[in-house]
């Protein structure tokens, strides 16, 4: 698995409650330039339109190689996944008040662009700072572990 672009503000922002791996719609300009590294996650979101999965707001940069510059960089995309899991999806999502959050954009194994989307939850503002509080404390206890251990 090659991850191309992880969404590193997603665990941040809000707690991811489950995740689900989902093919993407891409021409075939776009897949070479995702081979060449060029997206961006930023601002990146999944909605659920008619019985559908969509990803917006994804940047992917024109591929440098071709004449071929009608294509939007920022366009709607489709997320390629099965009834069931959509229907599923699509009752969490009102059920509970979830949101969709891309987490990383990768090849797998045999080379496919995949998305890792995450049911998530959002974060309030003193939930972050006690998430941040705890990763620095643990920080600092694992560098006094190492210290002693020395």
């Amino acid at each position: 698995m090659k991850t191309i672009v992880s969404n590193r503000k997603a665990r941040h922002e809000y707690t991811i409650v489950e995740t689900v791996e989902a093919g993407i719609a891409l021409s075939g300009t776009e897949v070479k330039s995702l081979r060449e590294g060029r997206a961006n996650m930023t601002d990146t979101y999944g909605v659920l339109d008619r019985g559908q999965v969509i990803l917006r707001g994804l940047h992917i940069s024109p591929y440098s190689h071709t004449s071929q510059t009608d294509i939007d960089p920022r366009r709607d995309r489709k997320l390629l996944l099965h009834k069931r899991e959509i229907r599923r999806l699509i009752g969490k999502v009102r059920e509970k008040g979830l949101t969709l959050v891309p987490l990383k954009l990768y090849f797998n194994e045999r080379g496919i662009a995949k998305v890792e989307l995450a049911l998530a939850k959002g974060k309030k503002t003193y939930d972050k700072r006690r998430a941040i509080a705890d990763r620095d404390a643990n920080r600092d206890l694992r560098r006094e572990l190492k210290d002693r251990s020395q």
